[in-house]
Formats: structure tokens, C-alpha cells, sequence
């Protein structure tokens, strides 16, 4: 990422990333940040939010259900909203749509209408990731795709730690309503960066101008989501991003201090630590594994894969402990590992992009991105309904984490080989079209 050597390598028409390329993807990404600090802001504050609206397990779950069930179905037309309107028109509407549904959250004087601001929030959170991607493609060469993308996922998981070190902490200080209102001001603090500092492109990286038929008409954006569904790269990556990302998702989120507190018998203090390993596992790991899918792209399955067999066998480790509670240090263990599951379902990014053309990255970019919310969204209720059901059995309710991970790479094992098979044929495509360009 840093400007010396950043031409090294660069295909033609590819953007020249460097100094400037840093500065105004930062931008972009500060407002990631803060998407995820309100995002997950929730899953410090669950026992807090259960006694101030007078709710069970259930009730609770359905502020992140409701939340990610916006956010899913946000993608698609988002992604549309990228390719056509461009970056900055459409972060600039996701900052003052999350800015204000935290707000909302902050005053709520009911359980209805904290759901009503968590869904605002869900809206604006959406128009977040996707730019931010899209942005990256915009300003840096192809080849710095995985680790930019790695880099995004990282800085969104430090504002996951702001949520599990500071804002835990002005909760017990300062109350809920100054310290859910107080972190609101740090959406305006991006809005008046983003008016004066981001850009969508580099100066002559323009993007294609739009066909001469209605791009906004109902049978464009069909042919545009169709187009992308068709190709095994993205059905991949959606598939990939599904079963990768949602155990660490539903643990922090919502589930993760409730199941440390209540099942496992640990304060306060000792659980939102092993939260902040989860991120901090997650901010390490992402680093890692984007140098190693921009190096080797062979790698990105079986890093993906991986992934969901450390989640899947420490998760049966933890559940199946004989004892009342688990060990310490196989919580620990629990928490590193699924600190990879943010970084790994990045990788199905890395499926979609070559994929699809410059045009369709947003609405690609889209699709991949409902997987693991979609998966997140019905973990998040299925642990819900399942502990009201029980009388409160995590071991019972965490199971349901074993069937979405099958169901994900049973698609996945079933997809892998038409990607790979069309993804070497676009691959020496390409090739063949730069030899015959002739020369200027």
C-alpha cells in the first residue's frame, strides 16, 4: 500500500495508486469504521438493551436480526446504486442514514422504536462495505485487490473494537443515552471528510460511460444482477463469504457476552476480553491472509476451507466439554479462531471480482456480501428461539452453527470446479486480447 513501487507491475489502464490513492481510500474507509463501531455496538450492550426494554432472548435477538435482514436485502440494489451513481453520492447517504439511527437508538423510548432506528442504522450500515471495495478498485492496481479488500475488513474490525473497549466502558460510566448519542458524533466527523476529501476516481481512471439504452430501467438492473448471478464466481464468493463469516459475526454481534457470562460463568471484564481477542485475532489474521491470496491466488480455497473446520472443530470442543464450564484457555482458543472468520470470508471477494467486469463489480461486490448476513441473520434467530425453547441450553442453541456450515460447504465443494474452469478461461482470454492489441 505505500506509494513507492506502486506502479511496479500495473496492468494497462490500471489506476496508479500511491500517496494520493491512500489518502482518499482512508477517507472511505473512516467511514467504514465507524459503520461496524455502531454495528456491533449492540453486542456490548445486549444485557443492557434486555433491561431497559423489558425483553427476552428472542425480543433481543430481533434488533440484530432486524438490523442484518436490512442489511442483507440492502445489497443488491446497493450495488446498483455503486455502479451507477459512483461512491461518494452513495457513502455520503449511508453515513447520514447510520449517524441518525444511532441517534434514534440512543433516545429510543421503546422497543419499537429502538427496532426502527437499528433498521435505519441496518440501511445506512449497508452502503458502507461495498463502496469502500469499490472505491479500492478505483485507486489502486488490480493486483492490490486482495490485500486492499483484507486491509478494508481490518480497519472495520478495529471499529468493532472500539465498541468492545469504549463504548462497553461509557455504557457502565456515563448511561446509555451520552454514550449511544455521544458516538454519534463521530458520523458527522466523517460526513465533513468525505464532503471535502473523497473523490471516486483518479484524475483520467474514469469509468466507462454507461451503454446508450436506459440504465436506470427496470430490465437493465434485471440483466445487470442476472449477468452476475450467471457466473460460478459469484455464486462462489457468495457461498464462501456465507459459511466463513457468521460464527464470528453472531458471537460478536449479540451472542458472544451473554453465552461467556451466563453459560461459561465469566465476568463481565473477562468476556468482553476474549472479545477483543476475537478482533484483534481477526486484524492479525487479515493481514496475513491478504498478503497470501495477493501472492497466491491457488490459496484462497483452502485458506477458506480451513478456516471452517478450525471454527467447526473448537466450536464442538467448546459445546461438547464435559465439565460446566470450558477452560479458559480453550475459550481463548475459540476466540483466535474465530477471529479468522472475518478475514477468510473475504476471500469470496476475491472469487466474484474476476469474475465480472469493471461495470458489474458493485452489483457482484452485492451479492457475495448477503451471504454470510444472510447466514449471520438466521443464526442470530435460531440461537434465540432456541434458548427461549431450552431454558437457556447455549450448547443446544450454538449447535444450529454446525448446519449452516454444512449447507455452505456443500455449495461450496459443488461450485469450486465451474469457477476455476471459467475464471483460467476469462485468464488466458485476456491474454490472448492484450497480444493482439497493437501497439501505440
Amino acid at each position: 500500500m505505500s506509494a513507492t513501487g506502486a506502479g511496479a507491475g500495473r496492468l494497462p489502464g490500471d489506476p496508479p495508486g500511491g500517496r494520493r490513492a491512500v489518502f482518499v481510500w482512508s477517507v472511505g474507509v473512516a467511514v467504514y469504521f465507524v459503520a461496524v463501531t455502531f454495528r456491533t455496538s449492540l453486542g456490548v450492550a445486549g444485557l443492557d438493551a434486555a433491561d431497559r426494554f423489558h425483553v427476552n432472548a428472542s425480543a433481543l435477538s430481533t434488533f440484530s436480526i432486524l438490523q442484518l435482514l436490512v442489511y442483507a436485502g440492502m445489497q443488491i440494489p446497493v450495488g446498483l446504486m455503486v455502479d451507477r451513481l459512483g461512491t461518494k453520492k452513495v457513502l455520503t447517504l449511508g453515513a447520514v442514514l447510520f449517524t441518525a439511527g444511532q441517534l434514534g437508538f440512543a433516545l429510543a423510548p421503546s422497543y419499537g422504536t429502538a427496532l426502527a432506528a437499528r433498521a435505519l442504522l441496518g440501511c445506512g450500515d449497508a452502503m458502507t462495505f461495498i463502496s469502500v471495495l469499490r472505491l479500492g478498485t478505483r485507486w489502486f492496481p488490480a493486483r492490490r485487490g486482495p490485500l486492499v479488500a483484507q486491509l478494508a475488513g481490518l480497519v472495520g474490525m478495529a471499529g468493532n473494537l472500539v465498541s468492545t473497549l469504549v463504548l462497553a466502558r461509557l455504557l457502565h460510566d456515563v448511561g446509555w443515552t451520552t454514550a449511544f448519542a455521544g458516538s454519534a458524533l463521530a458520523g458527522v466527523v466523517v460526513l465533513v471528510l468525505m464532503t471535502l476529501f473523497l473523490k471516486d476516481h483518479p484524475e483520467g481512471h474514469e469509468p466507462p460511460a454507461p451503454p446508450a439504452r436506459d440504465t436506470a430501467g427496470p430490465g437493465f438492473v434485471r440483466e445487470q444482477i442476472a449477468r452476475s448471478w450467471r457466473e460460478p464466481g459469484t455464486r462462489l464468493g457468495l457461498w464462501v463469504h456465507f459459511t466463513t463469516q457468521f460464527p464470528a459475526m453472531v458471537f460478536l454481534l449479540l451472542w458472544g457476552l451473554p453465552f461467556l457470562v451466563e453459560a461459561q460463568g465469566l465476568s463481565r471484564a473477562a468476556a468482553g476480553d476474549l472479545l477483543t481477542l476475537v478482533v484483534l485475532s481477526n486484524m492479525v489474521v487479515g493481514l496475513v491472509y491478504g498478503q497470501v491470496v495477493a501472492r497466491h491466488h491457488a490459496a484462497r480455497l483452502p485458506l477458506a476451507l480451513g478456516t471452517v473446520a478450525a471454527t467447526a472443530l473448537v466450536w464442538a470442543g467448546v459445546l461438547a466439554y464435559p465439565g460446566e464450564h470450558a477452560p479458559m484457555w480453550l475459550l481463548v482458543v475459540l476466540c483466535a479462531v474465530l477471529g479468522a472468520c472475518g478475514p477468510a470470508s473475504m476471500i469470496g471477494f476475491d472469487f466474484a471480482r474476476p469474475a465480472n467486469p469493471p461495470e458489474r463489480q458493485g452489483t457482484a461486490s452485492g451479492i457475495t456480501n448477503m451471504g454470510g448476513f444472510v447466514a449471520s441473520m438466521t443464526t442470530l434467530l435460531a440461537v434465540g428461539v432456541l434458548l427461549d425453547a431450552t431454558g437457556d441450553d447455549y450448547r443446544i442453541a450454538f449447535a444450529s452453527v454446525f448446519v449452516l456450515q454444512a449447507l455452505g460447504v456443500s455449495q461450496i465443494l459443488r461450485l469450486r470446479g465451474r469457477a476455476a474452469r471459467r475464471e483460467r478461461e476469462r485468464l488466458v482470454a485476456s491474454r490472448v486480447e492484450t497480444v493482439h492489441v497493437p501497439a501505440a
